[in-house]
């Protein structure tokens, strides 16, 4: 018998950002005491939850973008910035109008940190 386990996969599209992002010193001198620590809780938060629809109820708001950034999401870092993915579910898990399902989204993929106000 086989145990199915649900967590949350977490892909990166940059392997360099992966990289940093494994390395604690590397992460602290490239982003900063605080960002890095942000990055570093975010990044638990998505590996301990199964589904998308788990970070709607923990700190940190995670939310749907808009316009140029539509099928993206962000999780708020320390103010401005925002770490940025994407569903990465092959086929894509979304609802009957085109959004999210964040039910079954069961894959996330790491895009960057960016400032989206900017």
């Amino acid at each position: 018998m086989q145990m199915r386990v649900d967590i949350l996969i977490i892909l990166f599209e940059d392997p360099d950002f992966r990289d940093e992002c494994n390395n604690e010193k590397l992460l602290k001198r490239r982003q900063g005491e605080l960002r890095a620590k942000k990055i570093r809780q975010r990044l638990d938060n998505l590996r301990a939850a199964n589904t998308l629809s788990a970070m709607k109820s923990l700190p940190g708001r995670c939310h749907e973008l808009k316009g140029d950034h539509h099928g993206q999401l962000s999780l708020d870092l320390d103010h401005p910035w925002r770490l940025i993915f994407t569903p990465a579910d092959v086929p894509p898990a979304l609802k009957g109008d085109g959004g999210i399902d964040w039910e079954n989204v069961r894959a996330v993929k790491i895009l960057r940190i960016e400032d989206t106000h900017d």
